[in-house]
């Protein structure tokens, strides 16, 4: 596997070195990409439902395929824009000398995508490579193998081998593949893994972009409409299940506040979702191993002393074989709970209390940096002090998830969660080289510094430092 995928590394190579793609080219490959999106939305629909033994459609159409379709449109229609030349001032002591940066395409780049979101999570960061005018590898998810089978197909379809290309396989697949001399990597996943694809990487000083996940909190402050807080956080919290890498992980409210919003909390849940096993709207826990870790983080918080509340207005029978794990709200937790200290990745949702908002803004702070973070609060006085004092990937204010799908916004983590980001403009800067250029000018006076040196180098160089 190894010598096959450094022989497909090594055709992208020449191929790119030959005649690196114009920008009408990478306008084509955009475009065959959004249509093939479009043209094949319910078979992604199909594949990623069959992967997860049931996805909600509408999750699939708005939370993966509308993104990557509306990501295309965005840099298409900005191409031209991102590539032009931007002019930089040159030193006074260089004129009549010219600067500017040019954006350079890095060459081949690798992208290894996330079960959790396979087509959106595979696709957006290919985007952005091609628009910055790279030759890419995709490894999509061993998890969703229905939906990399679909994605290898697309882009054969589409594109040459030399080009574009997708390669599926399991771990030892992934690991080959992140070992590759790229001359970028993105990966999305976990923290875990994220540090061997880092180390990986290392070996050849290939630069790497990890998206990779945390616990995001959300913050509520007592003046916020609860009714209001509750239902944005459980939506947040129970898309796909909450198998998403922003979803709220925890929920700070004030200590008073904790049992009307538990209340509120499970209502919200039972107003979405008034069934749950027998509900197309309600995702499935993508495999029986992540529903046996969710099972064991309620397990031992239960044990620990947490109150548990499993919202199931049907009273069905939700198990390990329907994969249907019911939305489950904590309280009374602590940190030496293993659900305190692990991502989460389903639809449990810890609460926490506070007493003041100066004790909730510490609590965020002792703990490694999130991906996201939420803060819910009118007061636009205290909306900037809290944005002011911690530190996140991105933040939601008044909500949860939408700033993922801000197209001029970065996405990216922080410490933990990650580092670099992508999305619009910054994908395709993450993808490209800011190459810096100076232009000399027929007529300067810089020969003078040349050697010998006389006094006149002595006086000029005087006058540059100062005294």
């Amino acid at each position: 596997m190894q010598a096959e995928l450094t022989a497909t590394l090594a055709a992208q190579r020449t191929a790119f070195a030959h005649q690196p793609p114009d920008a009408p080219r990478r306008i084509r490959a955009l475009r065959a990409l959004l249509g093939a999106v479009r043209a094949r939305r319910e078979e992604f629909v199909q594949a990623i439902s069959e992967d997860f033994g049931g996805r909600a459609r509408q999750e699939t159409l708005l939370l993966e395929v509308f993104p990557v379709v509306d990501t295309i449109q965005h840099a298409i229609r900005q191409l031209p824009r991102w590539m032009r030349p931007r002019p930089a001032a040159a030193g006074w002591q260089f004129l009549p000398g010219r600067a500017r940066v040019v954006y350079q395409p890095l060459g081949v780049v690798g992208v290894i995508g996330a079960w959790n979101y396979p087509l959106l999570l595979s696709l957006s960061p290919m985007v952005s490579a091609l628009a910055a005018g790279n030759h890419a590898m995709l490894k999509p998810s061993e998890l969703a193998p229905r939906t990399a089978d679909l994605l290898a197909r697309l882009v054969s379809d589409l594109f040459p081998a030399d080009y574009v290309t997708v390669v599926t396989g399991g771990p030892e697949t992934g690991a080959a593949f992140a070992a590759l001399p790229f001359d970028h990597l993105l990966f999305t996943g976990s923290t875990r893994v994220g540090k061997l694809i880092m180390r990986s990487a290392s070996e050849h000083l290939t630069p790497v972009t990890l998206e990779l996940g945390g616990k995001s909190p959300a913050l509520v402050h007592p003046d916020f409409p609860a009714p209001t807080a509750a239902a944005r956080i459980m939506a947040g919290k129970l898309f796909n299940a909450g198998q998403t890498c922003i979803a709220p992980d925890y929920v700070l409210v004030e200590a008073g506040a904790r049992e009307e919003f538990v209340r509120l909390a499970a209502e919200a849940a039972a107003t979405m979702y008034p069934r749950l096993v027998d509900n197309p709207d309600f995702t499935r826990i993508v495999n029986r191993q992540h529903y046996q870790r969710l099972r064991g983080l309620v397990g031992d918080a239960a044990q620990r002393g947490a109150e548990i509340l499993e919202v199931n207005p049907a009273r069905e029978s939700a198990s390990e074989q329907n994969r249907v794990f019911l939305p489950t709200l904590l309280w009374n937790v602590s940190d030496q709970m293993t659900v305190m200290q692990e991502e989460i990745f389903g639809p449990v949702l810890p609460v926490v209390t506070y007493r003041s908002l100066d004790e909730a803004i510490e609590y965020v702070n002792a703990r490694p940096r999130p991906l996201a973070l939420y803060y819910f609060d009118r007061n636009s006085k205290r909306v900037e002090a809290v944005l002011a004092r911690t530190t996140s990937g991105g933040v939601t204010v008044n909500d949860t998830i939408f700033h993922i799908a801000q197209n001029d916004l970065p996405f990216g983590g922080v410490g933990a969660s990650g580092m670099g980001s992508y999305h619009g403009f910054d994908g395709f800067l993450t993808f490209s080289k800011k190459k810096g250029v100076f232009l000399q000018s027929r007529f300067t006076t810089l020969g003078m510094l040349r050697p010998p040196y006389g006094a006149l180098a002595r006086r000029v160089s005087d006058f540059l430092i100062g005294r």
